[in-house]
């Protein structure tokens, strides 16, 4: 295992400042914009072309083109906290789709805050989302009082809904 250290003298040569976005690579660009736009109510940014050398050097495929877009998940309320989510299909190269496993090291999964658990999982449900189980009371935890459940979106990455404790 690795071992990471800071300098010593606890000067720090750059830093991070804060998060730019976050990304996920989908097999159909347009389907998966319409399920976060439409169903899950983000606001669609902008939608690009790469295929310049930037991006292939970026992305470490020498034959890299992709179709981007970019939606806006909105503030969470209070904490001044906001971010991006990045959908990126692959036009080059060519890959099969890799079956998302949320127990394997390197899974990840994004969680979206929301007021009312029961009547957003009811409304997606009903839309054909599919859930892996309805809300669950959080009993332990920092978030304990709350509620949540994870879903799927088109690609089967692994979504949330987190319901804050003290929300009604």
């Amino acid at each position: 295992m690795t071992s990471w250290t800071s300098p010593s003298d606890g000067a720090v040569a750059g830093r991070l400042t804060g998060v730019w976005h976050f990304s996920f690579t989908v097999a159909d660009l347009d389907a998966s914009v319409a399920f976060y736009r439409d169903l899950l109510g983000m606001t669609l940014v902008h939608v690009q072309d790469q295929d310049n050398a930037y991006t292939r050097s970026l992305v470490g495929y020498p034959d890299a083109r992709l179709r981007v877009a970019q939606l806006a998940a909105g503030e969470v309320s209070g904490t001044g906290s906001s971010h991006d989510l990045e959908l990126v299909q692959y036009l080059a190269p060519a890959m099969s789709p890799l079956a998302p496993e949320r127990a394997r090291a390197g899974a990840a999964h994004l969680a979206f805050v929301v007021d009312d658990a029961d009547a957003v999982h009811g409304r997606l449900s009903a839309a054909g989302v599919r859930f892996l189980s309805p809300p669950n009371a959080i009993t332990a935890g920092v978030n304990r009082g709350g509620k949540a459940c994870y879903f799927l979106d088109p690609d089967d990455i692994t979504l949330e809904l987190v319901q804050p404790p003290g929300e009604p």
